[in-house]
């Protein structure tokens, strides 16, 4: 059973997703930022980091990622919709919301294909990046949880045994 998440949980998940998207943004600024200055709001400040107002537009795309997770991976508000079809919506409104972003606050010229390119090898990169940890962490836990299976069928096995012989 999965226990109930509080408010504390959300703000972890938009704190883990808003890290993880600063750190690939900054090793971005030291790799390409000093060529891409006068090309994009991202990288306004070249090799030196973030700009202040580019954070905060990546720290509510987290928050808005983290309630697309509510949505589409609780059974709170869907219901009936197999993993595989919850993670094509989910990944598809993600994206959709990133290209809103890229578009009102001109993070890159909208107009040329590189940076669509450049956007989507990153973007699909980090998913299967999570993909992956997130599979090996279900594997990991599956093989914990079976193990104490094992441990606990064994101590009621000892038990009745046990019970038996004082009869």
């Amino acid at each position: 059973m999965e226990k109930r998440k509080t408010i504390f949980d959300y703000l972890a998940q938009i704190l883990m997703i808003f890290g993880f998207a600063m750190l690939m943004l900054n090793i971005f600024c030291l790799a390409f930022g000093e060529s891409a200055r006068g090309f994009s709001s991202m990288f306004e400040l070249g090799g030196r980091g973030v700009p202040t107002g580019i954070a905060f537009e990546f720290l509510c795309i987290s928050a808005i990622v983290t309630g697309l997770r509510f949505v589409f991976f609780t059974d709170t508000l869907i219901k009936q919709m197999p993993l595989w079809a919850r993670t094509v919506c989910m990944l598809t409104a993600v994206i959709l919301v990133i290209v809103v972003f890229i578009i009102a606050f001109g993070w890159f010229p909208a107009n040329m294909w590189q940076p669509w390119t450049m956007f989507f090898l990153c973007f699909g990169i980090s998913f299967v990046g999570s993909w992956l940890v997130t599979t090996i962490r279900e594997k990991q836990e599956n093989r914990r949880m079976e193990e104490a299976l094992q441990k606990l069928k064994k101590q009621e096995e000892l038990y009745h045994e046990q019970g038996n012989a004082k009869i």
